[in-house]
C-alpha cells in the first residue's frame, strides 16, 4: 500500500479509481483527482504548499513533485503525463501535456495546454510555455510547433496508455 501520511493537518485527498503504487508517497496537502496513477517511488509532498492533480494524470517512477513554501504551489491539470525521474517543483502544468523523462519545471514557470517537454529539459523559473508547443533543452527553448502526429501519438497515446497500464495493477 502506498505511504499516504497527513502533515501540518492535511490529509491527501485520493480520487477515485486510482492505482498508487506500494512505495509511492503522498503526503499532506495533496489532491489527486481521478483515475490517476503514481507509479513505483513517486513523491508528491504536500509539506510547504498544496499540490493539486486533475484527472488522468500518470505520475511515474521516480517523479518529484514537490512546491515552495508559500509562495509557489503546484498545479497539474488533466491528461497529464509526468514521466520518470520527472521533477516538477512549484509549477502550473494546464491538460494535454507531456513532461518527458527527467525533464525539471521549476517554481513558476507555466505549461500550457497540448504541450512537451521533452526528455532531460530543464524549464526555468517564471517560463511560460506557450499552449501547442514543444520545448527542448537546457534552458528549455521552443524547438518547434505540436504537430497533430503529436499531440495524438505522444501525449494522448501515453495518458491513455498508462490508465490500461493500472488497471493491471489493480
Amino acid at each position: 500500500m502506498a505511504i499516504i501520511r497527513p502533515l501540518r493537518g492535511f490529509t491527501p485527498v485520493i480520487g477515485k479509481n486510482c492505482f498508487l503504487a506500494e512505495n509511492s508517497v503522498i503526503i499532506g496537502q495533496v489532491e489527486i483527482g481521478n483515475d490517476c496513477s503514481i507509479w513505483y517511488s513517486a513523491v508528491l509532498r504536500g509539506d510547504v504548499h498544496y499540490i493539486k492533480i486533475g484527472n488522468n494524470v500518470n505520475i511515474q517512477d521516480n517523479a518529484t513533485i514537490h512546491a515552495t513554501y508559500i509562495t509557489s504551489p503546484t498545479n497539474i491539470g488533466n491528461n497529464v503525463t509526468i514521466a520518470h525521474n520527472a521533477v516538477v517543483h512549484g509549477c502550473t502544468i494546464h491538460d494535454n501535456v507531456l513532461i518527458g523523462m527527467g525533464a525539471i519545471i521549476l517554481d513558476d514557470a507555466v505549461i500550457e495546454s497540448n504541450s512537451l517537454i521533452a526528455a532531460g529539459s530543464v524549464v526555468t523559473k517564471n517560463t511560460i510555455v506557450k499552449s501547442g508547443s514543444v520545448y527542448a533543452g537546457t534552458p528549455a527553448k521552443k524547438i518547434k510547433e505540436i504537430s497533430p502526429d503529436l499531440l495524438e501519438g505522444q501525449i494522448n497515446r501515453i495518458a491513455n496508455s498508462y490508465s490500461m497500464y493500472s488497471d493491471w495493477y489493480k
